[in-house]
């Protein structure tokens, strides 16, 4: 989906992508989407509000399948958590916010679905050969805990994978979710590699540059935050010195640490895709490595 999401836009990606994949050896490609949980303010996703029951689940995959033009998705992922969890542009865990049922809009409640059902939802899909593993997203340490100890308890899908916010600016998921992630055997899709571009540079220069931060004023509350400024252009400083392009030295950071299985890139030139694609090659000294902890010790996570 366009990011930030519209009604008018949330399914094209899809669409786009299946009219690729096509054409396309099925066989060769790792193909991934996501069914949206109750993500507030999007109540026009399958006629809203999202929630993560078992008929919202069924209407998003059987959607996506066609619109991919496939018979199955490779790794299908619950976006945003069905429980009382900090949404985007929350940054703590508010227990007043803890209720029985969740409350999806004015005057309208739901139960919120519970794990254990979630689960047996994907387990049908699996069997029926729609889908081959399971991930989640945008979730917080206790989830992916639960759902794995109840993946065990009741023979249900293990998770694979979370995909998450990381970056050199947003490093918070080191603390507890990375332990999580090494014990349990999840992989870590990391987004968001380059911050909304603030790691690429362009917004220290130029702070009305064309992008999606200038574009749609208001979006992405976190890179506004004090202190993401000076960090990104300490971090492009770093990368020059050493020969490197600021993207180079965040992407490569990214690619290389030891829980991430996968990074989600954006582009909207070819020049930004192939210094995204080619970053890859890059392994960063340890001299670099060392000199990235010093800065992140002294300006850490300004972007939470």
């Amino acid at each position: 989906y366009p990011v930030p999401p519209k009604a008018e836009t949330f399914t094209r990606t899809e669409s786009m992508v299946g009219t690729w994949l096509k054409k396309q050896p099925r066989d060769q490609i790792i193909l991934a989407s996501k069914v949206s949980g109750p993500r507030r303010g999007l109540d026009w996703i399958r006629g809203g509000p999202p929630s993560l029951d078992r008929a919202n689940i069924r209407a998003a995959i059987e959607g996506s399948l066609q619109r991919l033009q496939t018979d199955y998705i490779d790794l299908y992922q619950l976006h945003w958590p069905e429980r009382n969890v900090p949404m985007f542009g929350q940054y703590q865990f508010d227990p007043a916010g803890e209720f029985e049922s969740g409350v999806f809009q004015q005057g309208e409640e739901k139960a919120w679905v519970s794990i254990q059902n979630q689960l047996e939802t994907l387990a049908e899909l699996v069997q029926e050969g729609k889908v081959r593993y399971v991930g989640l997203s945008n979730e917080q340490p206790w989830g992916v805990m639960e759902f794995v100890r109840t993946a065990q308890a009741y023979n249900l899908p293990h998770i694979a994978s979370v995909q998450n916010c990381y970056n050199l600016i947003n490093r918070g998921m080191e603390f507890g979710m990375a332990e999580v992630l090494y014990r349990e055997k999840v992989g870590l899709l990391a987004y968001s590699p380059l911050a909304f571009g603030h790691l690429t540079a362009k917004y220290i220069d130029n702070p009305e540059a064309k992008g999606r931060v200038t574009m749609f004023l208001g979006y992405a509350q976190r890179y506004k935050k004090p202190g993401v400024a000076a960090a990104s252009a300490a971090y492009a400083k770093l990368a020059r010195a050493h020969g490197l392009t600021p993207t180079q030295l965040a992407l490569s950071f990214v690619y290389h640490r030891w829980f991430v299985s996968s990074t989600i890139i954006g582009a909207t030139t070819m020049h930004q895709l192939s210094e995204n694609i080619n970053a890859w090659e890059i392994k960063l000294s340890p001299e670099v490595l060392q000199e990235i902890e010093h800065l992140h010790l002294t300006m850490m996570n300004p972007a939470p």
